[in-house]
């Protein structure tokens, strides 16, 4: 009998995880847990950096929002650049961007040049995520994909708790600017090493038919039976390149509504979440805490994803997309609302904290695992990216109207009420997904695209 015809998404999808998948996937994890560490220092860092250069706090909205507009920016375009040469690169260097302009962050003295390179992080910081999360849905057998890219978010929280803690300890002791060194020396070092251990998407390299001896080398570490040359490559039609602008390809073959879908809560769960790291902090001194109180409280809403991250994927498998993120978005508001009342004991605090951070950023591993399980390969690192991309606008949105209504007299409890809006808000789109008829949405048991 001769070795048998399968495409690379059969070979992936008919054996378990080899150990060259586990450390792609581990490695796409190492990005997202720099690009957590970044994306709250500046929150960390308000009170600080407005203590030593005289910025006044209540005009922080500009500095939190400017690596949110770079994050959106890259988000929208790198998906692009990926989709058609390749998602490795785009990867690297734009974990060398947000490494080199975190270290000039801490260099900056005026409020011009915290905005400029709060701006150029987030350039890096956006151009990493999408392609990370296509590369390791790519390496990911099709019913996994929602486990592996859920527990890969894990990366973010976890690296914004890190920051939690190591700011608490370097502000006091070594000054603000350690926190900024810290979150770009580290990610250097890590892009230097991807260079020579992240592989290209296998299957990105079969969509494009692009240097076949390479794809036979990554398919024999993928499968032993293909290295004993029991098996075969063949590249069905369906795995063919799509032409013509890829974010085109969003809104065609049925899954226009489902893009929708995914793009009202993606915005509606940034802006609650970026509203929360960036001004939870101020909010929790302003209302008695102490800056070591509320940063550690703040750190506890990332500890809280950890744990939401590593059971996500199978909370979707098992009880589906749709009533286990409507669940987690109601409660998320519910607690958000909750923490207004709930700040004494400081025990008491904590804990809220923490069961927020596992309803909303598990919420938000979730819209990412299904984006990257609902669009097809020739177009996933578009898919992700936009997904992303138009939740940037509310991270953008949240911090920015955060200090608008702080300058108007709004207290902290009224803004938090006004946050809970947003993950309640969020499980009624969800929800109402439910209630339109359609063949192709995110929040189906299986959408039908996607994993080619």
């Amino acid at each position: 009998m001769g070795p048998q015809a399968l495409t690379v998404s059969e070979i992936i999808d008919q054996q378990p995880l080899s150990r060259f998948q586990i450390r792609t996937i581990v490695l796409c994890a190492l990005v997202l847990v720099l690009d957590g560490y970044d994306a709250l220092t500046m929150g960390y860092l308000v009170n600080p950096v407005a203590d030593a250069t005289g910025i006044p706090v209540h005009s922080f909205g500009p500095i939190l929002s400017a690596s949110l507009l770079g994050l959106m920016v890259a988000a929208l375009g790198t998906g692009l650049i990926a989709d058609r040469w390749g998602r490795k690169w785009p990867v690297i260097l734009s974990a060398l961007a947000f490494a080199v302009f975190a270290i000039l962050t801490a260099h900056a003295t005026t409020l011009l040049q915290f905005v400029l390179c709060r701006f150029l992080t987030g350039l890096g910081l956006g151009g990493a995520m999408p392609n990370v999360v296509a590369l390791a849905s790519e390496y990911s057998p099709k019913p996994k994909v929602p486990v592996v890219v859920a527990m890969l978010f894990t990366g973010m929280p976890l690296g914004g708790w890190l920051c939690g803690l190591l700011s608490s300890v370097l502000i006091p002791t070594w000054g603000w600017r350690w926190v900024l060194y810290v979150g770009g020396i580290v990610p250097l070092a890590i892009a230097l090493t991807l260079i020579f251990a992240l592989p290209e998407s296998v299957r990105f390299l079969v969509v494009r038919g692009k240097d076949s001896q390479k794809v036979r080398k990554i398919l024999a570490r993928v499968s032993p039976r293909f290295a004993r040359g029991q098996i075969e490559l063949s590249s069905p039609a369906d795995e063919q390149p799509r032409r013509g602008a890829p974010v085109k390809h969003l809104f065609t073959e049925g899954r226009g509504l489902g893009t929708v879908l995914l793009w009202i809560p993606n915005f509606l769960n940034l802006l609650l979440l970026y509203f929360i790291n960036s001004w939870l902090p101020a909010l929790l001194r302003e209302s008695g805490m102490s800056v070591s109180q509320g940063v550690t409280a703040t750190a506890f809403v990332s500890f809280g994803g950890v744990f939401a991250c590593l059971g996500e994927g199978f909370l979707l498998n098992r009880l589906g997309a749709h009533r286990t993120l409507v669940t987690e978005f109601g409660l998320a508001g519910l607690l958000f609302a909750g923490l207004s009342y709930l700040l004494h004991p400081f025990g008491l605090a904590l804990a809220v904290t923490f069961a927020l951070g596992f309803q909303a950023i598990g919420a938000q591993a979730g819209l990412n695992a299904l984006a990257a399980k609902f669009y097809p390969t020739s177009i996933r690192s578009t898919g992700v990216g936009w997904a992303l991309g138009v939740g940037r606008v509310g991270s953008i949105v949240g911090p920015v109207l955060a200090g608008m209504l702080l300058t108007a007299g709004w207290t902290p409890r009224e803004l938090m009420f006004s946050g809970a809006l947003c993950g309640l808000c969020a499980a009624l789109a969800i929800w109402l997904s439910k209630q339109v008829p359609t063949t192709a949405t995110p929040y189906t048991r299986d959408p039908g695209v996607g994993q080619r």
